[in-house]
């Protein structure tokens, strides 16, 4: 196994596809601190993995356990380090542009065009009522 934990086989995958190598990355277990309370602040449970070759640095502090912490951080490194090298064909950025264009308005034009569909597909519906659309 490349790396020291257990990845999922998807980002094993991109970890190939980056060149990534566990000798080009830094690992470090810090002391928490915020909430959590006694745990987090008596355990090195916070997890700083630094990217020697990028510059990249990732710090996570998510769970209580180190070990998911670890996972998660290892995670995030890759995901950075592919946003970096793909710009814009990364698979975050994708995901930000698919809730960014989910979120806008419809122009004008389209708008207009969706209602005229709408009342036709209405007008339609109401014709086949036998009572000639009356409701009561």
């Amino acid at each position: 196994m490349p790396f020291p934990v257990p990845l999922p086989p998807a980002f094993l995958a991109k970890a190939a596809e980056l060149n990534l190598r566990e000798e080009d990355v830094t690992e470090h277990f810090i002391r928490g601190g915020g909430h959590g309370g006694q745990k987090i602040n008596k355990t090195a449970s916070m997890v700083q993995l630094i990217h020697r070759p990028t510059g990249i640095e990732v710090r996570v502090q998510k769970h209580r356990e180190q070990s998911k912490n670890r996972l998660s951080a290892w995670k995030l490194l890759i995901l950075k380090i592919e946003e970096r090298v793909k710009g814009q064909k990364s698979q975050l950025q994708q995901k930000i542009f698919k809730l960014r264009k989910q979120k806008m308005r419809r122009g004008r034009k389209a708008k207009e065009k969706m209602l005229r569909e709408k009342h036709h597909h209405g007008e339609i519906k109401q014709s086949r009522r036998g009572d000639g659309g009356l409701r009561v």
